[in-house]
């Protein structure tokens, strides 16, 4: 399918938030891109040309579909990017870019804090079934990730901040060390989002973002992204990953996406206001044994935060406090306006403890290792959070 001009790509992020990939419905003139539900699409009546595993033509809904291709010219223009692909989850972005990337006997650099999805692709299954051979290295340190790398490195895959201690990693170095030795860089941009960060800029040559999460923005739909300049492997990614193995987004899901994406510049900054001020709170509150947030000037990232990240610090919290797990799940329990779930991203602020037999726990900075939780601000009064996170310390003696 023909990939359309874009007409605003001269304006700021919220005007690309509304308007591109909209238009208006040529048989209804509706002024909101409808719903195609069909799984199947009229061929040409010349079938000589057509190519049943290429994505250039409607006709199937696993070679694509309206909805979808519209939410990735919007993907596209938030990253200021040539293309995106957008997929039925952010893992299975991952995995696609991966799929396609790599092949048996390449290397590949990837964070020893990451997605625990990453973790499971990389530390069990490509080294196991594929026979790639996956690095683990503290992305931070760019000395250690300068010794990890060999001839055979093909890919260096980072996330920034992390997920779920939210150290942050310095895109511009480590392209420069990726491609100084020929290998290419990924950034899961998920923690920042494209309001905050956008990873081409700096030189990575491919972003994911899981959709789930602050783009849709409403804890109602999953959705992932892959976005690049590289048109040729982005096509070769749309061949391998999307059609022949079937990670396509259902229409239902690319429109709930593209709706929630209308507002999320503007749920980001309020995001991001909300996150620096309780932050700042956390950080002096009794009981808290640290805070990692890139927004504060005591966090060890802050200034390359400060370099990469132009509109605000996101909206993940991760901090300690001094009690066992148990009682951490108590304090997760008593809160009264922020949910005790999983996720990020949701209008709604959602928290999750990360406890101490975590298979990966060990991996982690030593202050991460006991009362560790991480916390997704959401769109709340920051005062009534605060207050929530007031009274529900100290209903369990914190």
């Amino acid at each position: 399918m023909a990939k359309k001009e874009n007409k605003y790509k001269k304006y700021g992020i919220a005007t690309q938030a509304i308007h591109t990939g909209t238009d208006y419905d040529e048989e209804t003139g509706a002024v909101r891109r409808p719903l195609h539900m069909a799984n199947s699409y009229k061929l040409p009546d010349d079938l000589s040309q057509v190519n049943y595993s290429s994505t250039d033509l409607l006709m199937y809904s696993r070679n694509g579909n309206p909805n979808q291709h519209w939410l990735e010219e919007k993907i596209a223009a938030l990253h200021n990017a040539d293309d995106a692909i957008v997929l039925a989850s952010g893992v299975a972005a991952l995995h696609a870019l991966f799929w396609t990337l790599l092949k048996t006997g390449d290397r590949v650099v990837y964070p020893a804090v990451s997605y625990m999805a990453v973790y499971r692709l990389f530390h069990e299954l490509f080294n196991h079934k594929f026979g790639v051979e996956t690095v683990m290295v503290d992305m931070t340190d760019l000395n250690a990730v300068k010794r990890a790398i060999t001839s055979g490195t093909k890919l260096i895959h980072i996330e920034t901040p992390d997920n779920p201690t939210n150290g942050v990693t310095d895109i511009e170095e480590i392209v420069k060390i990726a491609h100084q030795h020929g290998a290419l860089v990924s950034v899961d941009n998920t923690f920042a989002s494209p309001f905050n960060q956008k990873p081409l800029e700096y030189g990575a040559d491919f972003v994911v973002e899981a959709l789930t999460k602050y783009i849709n923005g409403h804890g109602d739909a999953q959705g992932g992204a892959i976005i690049s300049n590289d048109l040729e492997t982005m096509d070769r990614i749309r061949y391998e990953a999307q059609v022949n193995v079937g990670s396509v987004i259902s229409p239902f899901n690319a429109w709930q996406i593209f709706r929630g994406s209308v507002t999320f510049p503007l749920r980001m900054k309020r995001i991001n206001e909300s996150a620096q001020q309780i932050a700042e709170w956390l950080e002096n509150r009794d009981n808290v044994t640290f805070v990692s947030y890139p927004g504060l000037k005591s966090n060890k990232g802050h200034e390359i935060a400060k370099k990469q990240m132009n509109n605000g610090y996101g909206g993940v919290i991760s901090f300690g406090v001094s009690s066992d797990d148990k009682t951490v799940e108590c304090f997760c329990a008593a809160l009264k306006v922020i949910t005790f779930a999983v996720s990020l991203g949701h209008d709604e602020s959602l928290i999750f403890p990360q406890p101490s037999y975590d298979e990966r726990i060990h991996l982690y900075p030593e202050q991460f290792r006991n009362g560790f939780i991480r916390f997704s601000v959401g769109l709340e009064e920051p005062e009534d959070l605060i207050n929530d996170f007031d009274q529900a310390l100290r209903a369990v003696g914190l």
